[in-house]
C-alpha cells in the first residue's frame, strides 16, 4: 500500500524502521532477525538505504522485495542519483515496479566512497528534485518520499534557501517528508512551523535515532550537522565505559521525545534502527501502550504547537 494512502487516513500515528543492507551473511541473518522482532509492532511500513555512493542499489531492491514477500509488511526504497545515467535510474524503478514495491524516498545521494564532493554523474541526474520529476512523470504508481532537515541540510547556503529548495521537491511530486535525525523537539517544532508558512502542506515524518553508542552517534552528528545537546553529550560521557548505562539512556531519551512529538502533533516516527531491534522495541513499545498522542496534557509541547 502506498505510505501517502496511510498518512492520510488520519487515524493513529505511523511508526516505521529502516534498515541498510548488510555486506555480509552474518549481516543478512542479523537484518532478518531483527525485522522478526519487530514484525509483532506491526510496524506501518519499514525502508531500505542505499549503501555509500549508490552501491548496495541492487541488493536495496533484493531486500525491500524479500520484507513484501516474506514479512508481509509494506516496504520502501530509498533511491539515490549517485553513480547511474537516468536509462540506469529507469531500469531500477523498473525492477522495483515489477516487485510490487509501492513507495520510494528519492534522495540525491552522498558521493561515492573516496570522495568528499558531489559530482553529478554523466547522463544522470543532479538534484533530487529532478528525480522526483521523474518519478512523478513516469512512475505514477510510486508514492514519493522526500528528506526534511530540520536543523538545515549541511550543504545549504542558509535555512530559507534549504526550505525553498524542500517546496520545489513537494511541487514537483513528493507526498510525504521524512526527517534527518535531531534531539532537540524544538528544531523539529520549528520547521514544521516555517515549512507551512512556506506552503509546504505534507506530512512530515519525524526521524529519530535511539543512542545506543557514544562514538558512534558523536560521528554521526558530526557528519549530518546534528546537534547533540550539551546536557545529553555530558551523561553519555559520563557512561562512556557501561554500554548498558549509555543504551539504557538512549533508550529513555528517545521515549521522552517521541512523547513529546507525538503529542505535538507529529504524525508518525520513523526509527532509524542500524539493523537492531532491542532498543526500538523497547521505545515503541512503551509508546503504544502510553498512546502520547491521546495523552497531550502536561507534556512540554502543547497540541496546536504543530500539525505536522
Amino acid at each position: 500500500m502506498r505510505i501517502d494512502e496511510l498518512l492520510a487516513r488520519n487515524g493513529d500515528p505511523t511508526f516505521s524502521f529502516e534498515f541498510f543492507p548488510p555486506k555480509t551473511e552474518a549481516g543478512e541473518e542479523n537484518l532478518y532477525a531483527a525485522l522478526r522482532e519487530l514484525q509483532p509492532l506491526e510496524p506501518a511500513y519499514v525502508s531500505v538505504t542505499y549503501g555509500a555512493g549508490g552501491s548496495t542499489r541492487e541488493k536495496t531492491i533484493e531486500i525491500v522485495s524479500t520484507i513484501k514477500e516474506k514479512f508481509g509488511l509494506e516496504a520502501m526504497a530509498h533511491f539515490t542519483c549517485v553513480n547511474a545515467t537516468t536509462d540506469d535510474l529507469r531500469g531500477a524503478l523498473d525492477q522495483l515496479r515489477d516487485a510490487g514495491v509501492e513507495n520510494v524516498l528519492a534522495l540525491r545521494g552522498d558521493p561515492p566512497a573516496g570522495e568528499t564532493r558531489w559530482t553529478k554523474t554523466d547522463g544522470g541526474l543532479e538534484y533530487s528534485r529532478e528525480l522526483v520529476e521523474l518519478l512523478a512523470a513516469e512512475y505514477p504508481e510510486f508514492a514519493i518520499a522526500g528528506a526534511a532537515f530540520p536543523e538545515t541540510h549541511i550543504d545549504a547556503v542558509s535555512p530559507e534557501a534549504d526550505l525553498e529548495y524542500l517546496k520545489q521537491k513537494v511541487d514537483a511530486g513528493a507526498t510525504f517528508l521524512v526527517t534527518q535525525l535531531f534531539f532537540e523537539n524544538r528544531f523539529y517544532f520549528d520547521f514544521v512551523e516555517r515549512a507551512r508558512a512556506a506552503g509546504i502542506t505534507v506530512p512530515i515524518i519525524a526521524g529519530i535515532m535511539p543512542i545506543t553508542n557514544v562514538e558512534g552517534i558523536k560521528r554521526m552528528t558530526t557528519l549530518s550537522g546534528c546537534a547533540l545537546p550539551a546536557g545529553l553529550e555530558q551523561a553519555l560521557d559520563a557512561r562512556r565505559e557501561n554500554p548498558e548505562a549509555v543504551a539504557e539512556l538512549g533508550v529513555s531519551y528517545a521515549t521522552l521525545q517521541c512523547a513529546d512529538l507525538l503529542a505535538g502533533g507529529c504524525p508518525g516516527i520513523h526509527f532509524y534502527t542500524l539493523n537492531r531491534s532491542p532498543a526500538t522495541r523497547a521505545i515503541l513499545s512503551a509508546l503504544k501502550l502510553w498512546r502520547p498522542w491521546e495523552r497531550a496534557t502536561g507534556l512540554a509541547v502543547p497540541p496546536e504547537k504543530a500539525t505536522a
